[in-house]
């Protein structure tokens, strides 16, 4: 399907349906050196943007096939805060997600526009990126446009959580050499302790990344989440766990969702079924998946 893709196995939500928002091409006021996209030159709006009714005409369609996942997740090839339409969405989206809970993940960039702010009160979750307090390190990891500033977003946070009921995730990725020394963690936990998240998601880069930059290891990304004194703090790294479910794609309905999400084979053999995973193996004998390596894991993607 054009707009959805997954289903998505996440440790920490469950089977996640995700909407792209963007599905023609990348469109992010971010171009993040980790970023599992490719590189693109940031812009602030999304071009054809799709309509919310051929949305939510998909996940009537995937709910029907397949019942309510745990997570309807709202992302894009890039931000999906620059989606025009995204409070008649999350209206539409509350209206028919049933037991499923509504999820988006954003940059931050628009956190501080009150406006913005009550549109994303309406989502069950709201999982936000900062990588970074000071604006020299928060340009260099995460690239932005030149109006962004993270001194914004910090306070924009702090104010979101005094309106917001709903779970709030804030997301640090660190990156070897750009966003990981001593004195940036610092001030992030300084700044974590007045926006109060729920939880705290440090990681590092997994799939592959846009550019040529190295992840830190499991033990040293434990040891920095040692300075987030006083916060629920979650170190993600990459679990054997698995949930089979019986998940079945066409060909191109695997080439779509591969291209918004590489799976690892792990992945490959807990979501889909038995001939999703003939197919698969299908279109790389075609050459049409490929296998990539990133941080001693290897993930398949199109060619």
């Amino acid at each position: 399907m054009r707009y959805i893709f997954g289903p998505v196995k996440s440790r920490r939500f469950g089977l996640s349906l995700g909407i792209d928002l963007s599905p023609e091409q990348k469109s992010c006021n971010f171009d993040c050196l980790y970023c599992e996209l490719k590189k693109a030159k940031p812009v602030s709006k999304i071009k054809n943007e799709p309509d919310v009714g051929d949305i939510i005409k998909q996940i009537k369609e995937y709910i029907k096939n397949f019942g309510y996942p745990d997570v309807i997740t709202v992302t894009a090839n890039g931000e999906p805060t620059l989606y025009s339409d995204l409070e008649k969405l999350i209206n539409r989206l509350n209206e028919i997600k049933g037991k499923s809970k509504t999820l988006i993940l954003s940059n931050g960039s628009i956190i501080n526009d009150k406006e913005k702010q009550e549109i994303l009160k309406k989502f069950d979750m709201v999982k936000i990126s900062l990588d970074a307090a000071d604006q020299k390190t928060f340009r260099k990891v995460n690239r932005v446009l030149d109006e962004i500033h993270v001194e914004d977003i910090i306070q924009g946070l702090i104010q979101f959580r005094k309106i917001y009921s709903g779970q709030l995730i804030i997301e640090i990725l660190l990156v070897r050499n750009v966003n990981d020394s001593i004195e940036n963690v610092q001030n992030l936990s300084k700044v974590l302790k007045e926006i109060k998240p729920d939880r705290i998601d440090i990681g590092t880069i997994d799939r592959p990344p846009a550019y040529n930059v190295s992840p830190l290891t499991d033990q040293e990304l434990i040891y920095l989440s040692g300075f987030f004194e006083g916060n629920n703090i979650n170190v993600v790294t990459r679990g054997k766990d698995s949930i089979y479910e019986n998940i079945s794609l066409s060909e191109d309905e695997i080439i779509q969702t591969f291209k918004r999400r590489p799976y690892t084979y792990e992945d490959i053999k807990s979501v889909f079924d038995k001939k999703t995973l003939n197919r698969i193996e299908n279109l790389i004998r075609k050459g049409k998946l490929r296998e990539i390596k990133s941080n001693q894991t290897v993930f398949i993607t199109p060619a």
